[in-house]
């Protein structure tokens, strides 16, 4: 049956559109109006599916560009200190114990590890009696004579003994060794020389006139040493950590640590730059970021066998060495001792001893320190400037000098309550003089029986990342007294992540000024087997060692507290502010 006319035409339009061969008739008049509505509406259908078409092309290539560019340009991404793991991946960290570590900083925390290991002798003490005892050991002067000049050197000579009276024929014994005349408040320790063999030379320099007393204490016998670093290596039992989750209608605690034997399920809070990690055993109905308040106790627990727990009793520890000598003269002989002139700087450090106390004043072998004990002095220096202190209890102690001793400083807004809570950031102002004075504790290993906010906690290499620095900035840092209970390597490790964050400070802001207050001796009747002062010597030494070459100032802090005999975590005012003082020596331009 012949098409119609519109029929015929329709089709026309349809393969003309369609891009087949055709030929188109001329439309008749009566068709015109039809034939242009139909082309119009297969435009338009057409022009919207290359519309889309052409989208989903630019779309394709634009995801294509960003996956090329993600590989060649290193995006920044917010970071946070403390960073949680889904369930899969807080149970492969259990199973790990800790965040892997990048192999130099690895190699080299181990060389560290592995050099202090190979000083300290391996001893399994059974018998009591075969231990360095403090009575049966000599000292001797070996240039003894009537009298000393000043300047000169006393040599002091110990031979260790068992109990028994038998020569010791290995060493590692930890001793202290001062000399002190109590009418002019003068003291000065010792340098101590151990040749292996149970024998040990000390040298004391005469820097006063006078009648001088010589002292030498076993701190701890050789085998204790053994028993103590080997303790605090084993394992991570001693202390226990309880987290606080709280949600707002109810709180629960669960137990945290460096390492948990348990197969729940727990939060893992990871620096991942810095590959440090602490881990809490997660509550049900409660998320990782939950956790707000921390504390820790001393568990009853210990690594140590009855015998070597023995050796730890208070009235083994600091006990003074048998002596054939009693006070020596020592007088001017005509010579006069010629202080130095150039003020003490950053970037040196000195062996003990590293200077002396006369009249209560700390006098530095190698530089000149500047005293700042009055208000005025520190205010003029303090003028304009940041004051930032971070650590523990020890730098604590320099804002509440300022603030309630000397009371140049007010505390900004800090009710009774914050107070009490002696973990919380400490700020104090003098707005008159443009002063700014902050505290903060470091972050894990922190100790405190009392539980503290960990929401403003960062770990030190962290806060120095946020702080912007500059030519009126001071920066004082302690870290030492919360490690000694833990694992060696996480001291080393806090250690090199505090360098790293420095070095970057120095790229960004040169003149900032940076001083590492090093821990000072404390108590020896509080519990030898966490926090003996042989855990704190050890740091002492590396810390020396990662810091080697950085622009920052060493705060001799153990030296002045064995010099002065303070045997107390918190120095008394006098060290205090002599401590004080060689801070902002060194952190003067």
């Amino acid at each position: 049956m012949e098409k119609s006319k519109s029929q015929r035409y329709k089709s026309d339009v349809l393969r003309m559109i369609s891009g087949e061969p055709h030929y188109v008739r001329k439309p008749e008049e009566n068709n015109e109006s039809e034939a242009f509505s139909l082309i119009t509406k297969h435009y338009k259908h057409r022009m919207k599916f290359f519309s889309k078409l052409l989208l989903a092309a630019a779309m394709i290539i634009l995801i294509k560009f960003l996956v090329f560019r993600e590989d060649k340009i290193q995006v920044p991404k917010a970071t946070y200190p403390f960073q949680m793991c889904s369930d899969q991946s807080q149970k492969e960290a259990h199973s790990s114990k800790t965040a892997p570590v990048p192999d130099a900083l690895n190699r080299r925390i181990d060389e560290i590890y592995n050099q202090i290991d190979k000083s300290i002798p391996k001893i399994k003490l059974e018998n009591f009696d075969e231990a360095t005892s403090a009575g049966e050991s000599k000292a001797t002067i070996v240039n003894q004579k009537d009298g000393y000049c000043l300047g000169e050197q006393l040599f002091v000579r110990v031979q260790a003994y068992d109990y028994l009276g038998n020569m010791k024929s290995y060493g590692g014994d930890y001793l202290r060794a001062r000399i002190f005349s109590p009418k002019t408040n003068s003291s000065a320790s010792g340098n101590i020389t151990d040749y292996n063999n149970g024998t040990y030379l000390i040298a004391f320099t005469l820097f006063w006139e006078g009648e001088v007393t010589a002292t030498v204490l076993l701190m701890h016998p050789s085998e204790a040493v053994s028993a103590l670093w080997r303790a605090r290596n084993q394992g991570f039992a001693n202390i226990l950590y309880t987290g606080n989750f709280t949600s707002a209608t109810k709180y629960v605690n669960r137990e945290c640590g460096f390492q948990l034997e348990t197969q729940e399920d727990i939060c893992q809070y990871a620096d991942r730059r810095d590959q440090e990690a602490f881990y809490c055993i997660k509550p049900p109905d409660f998320p990782c970021e939950a956790l707000t308040h921390m504390n820790s106790v001393n568990r009853d627990h210990s690594y140590l066998s009855e015998v070597e727990k023995l050796l730890l009793n208070r009235s083994n520890i600091g006990v003074e060495i048998s002596k054939d000598f009693k006070t020596i003269s020592v007088s001017s002989c005509g010579k006069t001792l010629i202080p130095p002139t150039k003020s003490c700087n950053r970037g040196f450090y000195y062996p003990i001893p590293s200077g002396y106390f006369s009249h209560n004043i700390w006098n530095p072998v190698h530089c000149k320190m500047n005293l700042f004990n009055e208000n005025e002095k520190l205010k003029r220096f303090l003028k304009g400037k940041k004051v930032f202190l971070i650590g523990d209890s020890t730098v604590r102690q320099y804002i509440r000098h300022f603030a309630e001793s000397m009371k140049f400083l007010d505390y900004f807004n800090h009710t009774e309550d914050e107070m009490q809570s002696w973990q919380k950031t400490l700020l104090a102002i003098n707005l008159e003089n443009f002063i700014f004075v902050q505290w903060k504790k470091h972050t894990f290993p922190f100790v405190s029986k009392t539980f503290y906010s960990i929401k403003e906690d960062a770990y030190m290499a962290r806060q120095i990342d946020q702080i912007g620095g500059g030519i009126n900035t001071i920066i004082i840092l302690t870290m030492g007294q919360h490690f000694r209970p833990f694992n060696f390597r996480i001291f080393i490790k806090a250690a090199f992540n505090v360098r790293r964050a420095i070095e970057r400070l120095f790229i960004r802001s040169p003149h900032t000024k940076v001083i590492i207050k090093e821990e000072n001796a404390r108590d020896m009747d509080i519990d030898m087997e966490r926090f003996s002062d042989f855990h704190g010597h050890i740091q002492y030494h590396v810390l020396r060692e990662i810091f080697h070459g950085l622009n920052v100032g060493f705060v001799d802090a153990l030296d002045m507290t064995i010099a002065y005999a303070c045997n107390v975590i918190h120095p008394p005012v006098e060290v205090l502010e002599n401590i004080i003082s060689m801070s902002f020596t060194q952190a003067t331009d």
